[in-house]
């Protein structure tokens, strides 16, 4: 792999990581344009590249990170009424991320080796617009807040958060259109949906550094680093991206480049398979 395609990969999966637009999808279509076929390195870039957009989350949401830690240890040991809403939210978190690797393992196997073809990403991105469409102009935006969140959120929104399993399925956009349909406003939402992240790439990575061997760093570490720095500055600026588009209701512009990319991989990439 050349140092400039590492660099592509990079800006590919961490742009589109917290974008509605299917980071997953992103990635397998643009290994395949490129003819990238990086084998037993392609786990190593897999992982760490998912690390990087890991990092992202929790340098841009660290406070956030450390208020809910904080008021989960304090309700635990003296029942602070103050510190309560952030506890139960913690678990509402740790809720929705089981039954996602759940339900997202179900998936898998009932999808088998078509995950990665192209009319199930092409139809999934097509998918994915179709909702956007419907999140800004077909939801009734909720007002509901953090205080309000109840386990009937937690099991449907992590429902909605392992669809993403299936390339074409944007995280992002899965949880916020579930988040927004459950009734959340748009602060709650997407707060949750990112926070959601953090446990589910975490568990993502862990799983996989056992499949891991030195040897899959061998020949490409100059190209393992700039695809890490690239993914994860570029990760920060999806964050900022979606939450600026999202107040502007602008989200149709993503679901419009969603329906075109995948009509586009449906129609002309028939042969793609990862």
């Amino acid at each position: 792999m050349h140092w400039f395609e590492a660099l592509l990969l990079g800006i590919i999966q961490g742009i589109s990581e917290f974008l509605p637009i299917s980071s997953s999808a992103h990635l397998v279509i643009a290994e395949k344009l490129l003819g990238i076929r990086m084998s037993t390195g392609s786990l190593t870039f897999e992982v760490l590249l998912h690390a990087a957009s890991l990092l992202a989350v929790i340098c841009f949401f660290w406070r956030d990170l450390l208020v809910i830690l904080r008021d989960f240890f304090h309700y635990l040991f003296t029942k602070d009424k103050e510190a309560k809403a952030n506890y139960r939210f913690a678990w509402l978190i740790v809720g929705a991320t089981i039954i996602t690797m759940g339900v997202g393992k179900g998936i898998e196997g009932v999808i088998g080796n078509n995950l990665t073809n192209s009319s199930t990403i092409g139809a999934s991105l097509i998918v994915t617009g179709i909702f956007l469409i419907l999140m800004e102009h077909g939801i009734n935006i909720g007002k509901r807040t953090v205080k309000d969140m109840t386990w009937k959120d937690c099991v449907i929104i992590g429902f909605g958060q392992a669809l993403a399993v299936i390339p074409g399925i944007s995280r992002a956009g899965s949880t916020l259109i579930v988040s927004l349909w459950c009734g959340l406003d748009k602060k709650t939402a997407v707060r949750y949906s990112f926070l959601l992240s953090i446990p589910v790439i975490t568990g993502i990575t862990i799983l996989k550094i056992p499949e891991i061997t030195t040897n899959t760093f061998s020949g490409v570490g100059f190209e393992l680093f700039i695809a890490c720095i690239t993914s994860f500055i570029f990760a920060i600026i999806g964050i900022q991206w979606l939450i600026q588009m999202l107040n502007q209701a602008k989200l149709t512009y993503f679901a419009i480049y969603c329906i075109g990319l995948g009509t586009i991989t449906w129609i002309f990439l028939n042969d793609l398979q990862m």
